[in-house]
């Protein structure tokens, strides 16, 4: 069983071994470059010769040995189930050259319990990237899998530009709020997920404004969702579906405490502050919902400094939940 005394630090991550794989052919894109015509897309050029200067070559990487998963189950005790996973399937390629394989994911649960807090953190444990995409205000399928060139406004997708124009082949992405994606008959906004989920089609994706194909195979992938009701069943059978229970206190004062760390050591200014903050803060952050606790303890920051404080106070977070509550109100 973990250990129940309080997290002081952030955890260490895992040195990861990191190789280099081929996500796309230069060949092809030099042919697709010499065959467009004088009329095609402007932006198609540029993304061609973009991808020549930076050739098809990303990092693979995978820890080095199996990380420091205790910390992150005292921190996320409500996602033990799905950490219970993913060590099985980082136990499987620990020490050999296998790459990392880890089965995509849906976690079900009410809105800001950390699920995305959890992707973020996982993709931090791996040492690779972290891409995001909202689909609750989305109705077209090229968000994902880029629009056609023949379009005016046409661009590549969320898919095409993480694995391009970024530094790894193996990012974990978050498809957010995945059960309020709306269909309008003639896009669905799912539809590359069909083939990004399966191993051998994601091998091969095409996005519709490159239309180079590119190897999605080892992206590592996170849905979120309130229910699953609404999510179609072949998305459904291609993961593995968690059922996410809210925070208890303990947990969610975990929860604040590694935001807490997270937004101070990403600033000059954070070391201004102490690693920890009083238990009183904790225990107000506590009360709130992980999707609040960002933006509470980031303007608590400024709140102490505007009181020339060095350390934050429950007033300092009272103070934003209440102007919060003004702001809503009527």
């Amino acid at each position: 069983m973990p250990h129940t005394h309080a997290l002081t630090t952030t955890p260490p991550i895992a040195i990861p071994i990191a190789g280099f794989k081929s996500v796309y052919d230069t060949a092809k894109v030099e042919h697709a470059l010499q065959e467009l015509s004088a009329s095609a897309h402007e932006g198609l050029r540029g993304t061609y010769e973009k991808m020549l200067k930076n050739g098809g070559a990303r990092l693979c990487v995978k820890p080095s040995h199996m990380p420091d998963m205790q910390a992150l189950y005292r921190e996320l005790p409500n996602f033990s189930e799905v950490l219970d996973d993913i060590r099985k399937q980082l136990a499987l390629c620990m020490e050999t050259s296998d790459p990392l394989e880890l089965a995509p994911m849906l976690l079900l649960g009410e809105p800001g319990i950390g699920k995305t807090h959890f992707a973020k953190r996982l993709s931090q444990i791996l040492g690779t990237a972290y891409g995001f995409v909202s689909m609750s205000s989305l109705t077209a399928g090229w968000v994902l899998s880029g629009s056609s060139s023949q379009w005016k406004n046409s661009k590549t997708g969320k898919v095409f530009d993480t694995l391009v124009h970024g530094s790894y082949a193996n990012p974990v992405m978050v498809v957010d709020e995945i059960d309020k994606a709306a269909v309008d008959g003639q896009y669905d906004p799912l539809g590359a997920l069909y083939s990004l989920l399966e191993p051998d089609t994601a091998e091969e994706f095409i996005d519709e404004f490159a239309e180079i194909p590119i190897n999605a195979r080892d992206i590592v992938w996170i849905a979120t969702a309130n229910q699953g009701q609404t999510i179609p069943e072949p998305i459904l059978n291609r993961m593995n579906v968690y059922q996410i229970d809210a925070p208890n206190l303990a947990a969610a004062r975990n929860i604040a405490l590694s935001i807490y760390q997270d937004i101070r050591g990403a600033h000059v200014w954070g070391e201004r502050f102490p690693i920890q903050p009083a238990d009183a803060t904790l225990d107000v952050l506590a009360r709130c919902r992980p999707r609040e606790m960002r933006r509470l303890i980031l303007h608590g920051f400024g709140n102490a400094r505007l009181h020339n404080r060095d350390r934050i106070l429950p007033e300092d977070i009272e103070m934003e939940r209440s102007m919060k509550r003004a702001r809503i109100g009527f």
